[in-house]
């Protein structure tokens, strides 16, 4: 088997602390990290990747995954697919584009209807995949189209109703071996004055209601319909809660907190916790939000 040394697919490291590319911050080593410089650069490592039928997973800010233990396959970031394009109300930007850097700078630009976005984390690939949300909006809302590689290594565009939007989710979450190398996104024009005076209050109410001072993913589960995920897991006692390094947050009961040095286990050992506490006792399936990495 040819060295993927060799290939020239974009920067390699090897053995590299998972702390680095988790938002939780959490020990453990990834046996290789990929950043690959562009496209075809990617489309070749995943040729070499599919060849040789090894392991791999394309990640964005890590902002919602949880690996189990060290991760013994690639690891690709997209970081430099990052181009970014505004031309009127229609923007063009690729998946490795941070989702808050971008939501402030169309703010600036005077384009209203990303404002959800300024308080989520990672890059805009990751947000198309996990239809990320807040504020009774979503990447759903305002994406019009994206190119994916297709499992057959093929550049696609894929429409808004191709890409079957949902609470938290999309067709990529569903069919991993399509990509978002791009998302096409359709806003508004407004005052510029006005939409970054409400990224800033709700940036203050998080701080009031989020632990944003210590690692964590975000919220835990999904809101069950016509409910509240953070209210159930306070009902059931567990704000607080501590299993090893990894604690509920006593501020917001639906997010996990690294208190330390939380272990994949411990965070995946509270997870399980609460939904079998929260079943038990109210008959709701949680749907986790985060994602579970072997």
């Amino acid at each position: 088997m040819k060295k993927i040394e060799t290939l020239k697919v974009g920067k390699i490291y090897e053995d590299v602390s998972l702390e680095r590319y988790t938002s939780y911050k959490l020990k453990g080593k990834a046996k290789k990290v990929i950043i690959p410089d562009n496209i075809e650069q990617l489309i070749k490592l995943l040729n070499y990747i599919k060849i040789n039928n090894l392991k791999y997973k394309i990640i964005g800010g890590g902002s919602n995954l949880i690996f189990k233990k060290d991760y013994d396959g690639i690891l690709i970031k997209l970081d430099k697919l990052d181009k970014l394009e505004i031309e009127g109300n229609k923007v063009i930007v690729g998946s490795g584009y941070s989702t808050m850097k971008l939501a402030l700078k169309l703010a600036r630009a005077g384009l209203t209807g990303f404002e959800f976005a300024s308080g989520i984390p990672g890059t805009i690939g990751g947000a198309v995949h996990n239809n990320s949300g807040a504020y009774k909006s979503d990447m759903g809302y305002v994406v019009e189209s994206i190119k994916v590689i297709t499992p057959d290594l093929e550049i696609k565009t894929m429409y808004n109703k191709e890409l079957e939007f949902h609470y938290r989710t999309s067709f990529l979450e569903h069919n991993p071996g399509y990509i978002c190398i791009e998302a096409k996104i359709v806003l508004k024009k407004g005052k510029s004055e006005a939409i970054l005076e409400v990224i800033e209050d709700r940036k203050q109410r998080r701080i009031i209601a989020q632990p944003l001072e210590f690692p964590s993913a975000g919220s835990v589960f999904r809101n069950p319909e016509d409910n509240f995920a953070g209210k159930l897991i306070e009902d059931i006692g567990y704000k607080g809660k501590v299993i090893g390094g990894a604690k509920v947050s006593e501020k917001h009961a639906n997010f996990i907190i690294n208190n330390g040095n939380a272990t994949g286990e411990d965070i995946i050992k509270l997870i399980f916790e609460i939904k079998n506490k929260v079943k038990e006792q109210y008959n709701i399936d949680l749907m986790l939000e985060q994602e579970i990495v072997d």
